[in-house]
């Protein structure tokens, strides 16, 4: 095991971390997707450091392969971006680049520093940027080329001993980011790692920030969870810590109110995983099938409304209405959740007519002109 040093203000060797070689960590590179590992090359030969960092890091140790390989490096993403012809730069706020090989989109961020706290975008150094990561098993960095793991915080025994454990001190991180709460409940979820008494403790405490998060994040965190085919281990732990009631508070308050509601849905998240693992190419409106089938089965007594006076059509526009209620704060794409309840009707019996693609007159119009102009 290797020791990497620093120096304090006065010249004296302080240790940062512990660097873990081949022969320690035991990850395969073979396991490592070539064209991560091309992107840290190129990015060294180009003089900046380069790493693999956080959840594929994570998974590699644990024996699982990950979704994506997230890569870290000190070059500025103007720099990256001029590297890397197949590349663009995204992001207002937080700027990172997006590098395509065909399909796969891999992510290198810069540095960041700890001088505006952990949600800060001021660009920094390695020393502090793992200081800005949320928890200690995603907070290891990976060199594919000298093959060794930098772990400054002990992530790699607190991944061997199954704990999720903070970075950031306990009384900031949720204050600073709440959405670290879902990410908690989902890595121990997920990984098989535990949250400690105090950790959920806390995260109870402060579910209520979750509150003012706006609903494009707890969108982008919630579609995670059921695209991520652990959706019924996630929610429970979510249901067991109260995020649940801010991610689906309509959900949350049947599966209290009514054991029969809350055994169904949960069976049918269960569901959900399955198709998710043996579908991965679905679309998210045969996702949220899953996810409406109870509440939707419970609305009325479908037999009934197949011989009542109102039309298809009506039924479904107010069976439409009634979901996108259920289903806030989540704003899911309007065509995904149309093609669920669509879905749902159908299995009620009552067949609504597909919606006919309308036609921008108004567009073809400009394309005309423009066309007559050039």
């Amino acid at each position: 095991m290797l020791i990497r040093y620093s120096t304090d203000e006065k010249g004296n060797p302080v240790k940062k971390a512990v660097v873990y070689t081949k022969d320690e960590h035991c990850i395969k590179r073979e396991s490592i997707d070539p064209d991560a590992i091309f992107i840290i090359d190129c990015l060294k030969k180009n003089g900046f450091d380069s790493y693999i960092v956080g959840g594929a890091v994570r998974d590699l140790i644990g024996g699982r392969t990950p979704k994506d390989f997230d890569i870290v490096t000190d070059a500025t993403p103007s720099r990256i971006k001029k590297i890397f012809r197949n590349s663009r730069i995204i992001g207002k706020r937080f700027r990172l680049v997006h590098v395509f090989f065909g399909t796969k989109i891999f992510e290198v961020s810069t540095f960041r520093s700890i001088i505006d706290g952990s949600i800060g975008n001021a660009f920094g150094s390695m020393d502090e940027d793992v200081l800005r990561r949320d928890f200690t098993l995603n907070a290891l960095y990976y060199d594919p080329l000298k093959q060794q793991i930098i772990d400054y915080v002990g992530g790699v025994e607190d991944i061997k001993k199954g704990i999720v454990k903070p970075v950031i001190p306990i009384d900031r991180i949720f204050i600073e980011d709440p959405v670290r709460m879902i990410r908690a409940v989902k890595y121990g979820a997920t990984t098989g790692c535990k949250l400690s008494h105090k950790l959920k403790k806390k995260i109870r405490i402060s579910a209520p920030l979750l509150s003012p998060v706006s609903p494009s994040r707890l969108t982008e965190e919630f579609l995670k969870i059921i695209n991520g085919g652990h959706s019924f281990e996630i929610v429970n732990a979510a249901l067991e810590t109260d995020l649940y009631e801010y991610l689906q508070p309509a959900a949350s308050n049947l599966i209290l109110e009514n054991k029969k509601f809350a055994k169904s849905y949960l069976e049918n998240l269960k569901k959900l995983d399955d198709f998710v693992k043996q579908n991965q190419d679905s679309r998210l409106g045969e996702r949220l099938y899953f996810l409406l089938k109870d509440f939707v089965e419970q609305l009325t007594d479908w037999k009934l409304e197949i011989q009542s006076e109102y039309s298809s059509s009506e039924i479904y526009k107010k069976t439409w209405a009634i979901c996108r209620n259920f289903v806030l704060p989540i704003n899911p794409q309007r065509t995904e959740l149309d093609f669920a309840v669509r879905k749902l009707l159908q299995d009620a019996g009552i067949q609504v007519k597909p919606k006919r693609a309308k036609r921008n007159r108004k567009l073809h119009i400009q394309q005309d002109v423009s066309e007559q102009e050039n």
